[in-house]
């Protein structure tokens, strides 16, 4: 099965798709991870564009049959940060119904929960986990790439186990 996760943001928004066997003893491939980063100096109809068409092309070359979208959180003393976080989102949820795959929410505290046994883990501990399993060096790639990874990981090891 191939899984897409995506870590959305408008300023960066971070993705990665892996391949996992039918059974556990099959090892997690990786097939492509990145980061997807609109013009900052562009308009919001710009950067939705460029995070819609880069995600559209990926789903097209992997054909993924699920994503998993990391859950809306919002701190009350940042209300402003949802709102334009939807829109990425938003975009993000659209071009999965325009392609016909499953769409899977999932919480950050659940997917750290799940693959580094501790869900307030740090991102740079959620990182070197995926980096250990996926067997490549964690220096290669952002934060925002690797919290992609770990969601797809995450949902891997929850829908195994």
């Amino acid at each position: 099965m191939r899984i897409l996760g995506v870590d959305p943001g408008l300023k960066t928004t971070g993705y990665g798709v892996i391949e996992v066997g039918e059974v556990s003893s099959q090892p997690v491939r990786l097939l492509e991870t990145g980061t997807i980063e609109p013009n900052q100096k562009g308009s919001l109809p710009e950067k939705i564009a460029t995070i819609y068409k880069n995600l559209d092309a990926i789903i097209l070359e992997h054909s993924p049959e699920v994503m998993i979208l990391e859950k809306l959180y919002a701190h009350y003393k940042h209300p402003t940060t949802a709102c334009i976080l939807g829109h990425a989102r938003g975009v993000i949820c659209l071009v999965c119904a325009h392609r016909k795959i499953k769409l899977i929410e999932q919480s950050v505290k659940r997917i750290r929960k799940a693959l580094v046994g501790n869900g307030s883990a740090s991102k740079e501990q959620t990182k070197a986990v995926v980096a250990h399993i996926l067997k490549f060096n964690p220096e290669k790639i952002s934060l925002d790439a690797s919290d992609a990874l770990a969601l797809a990981l995450g949902h891997a090891h929850l829908e195994r186990y």
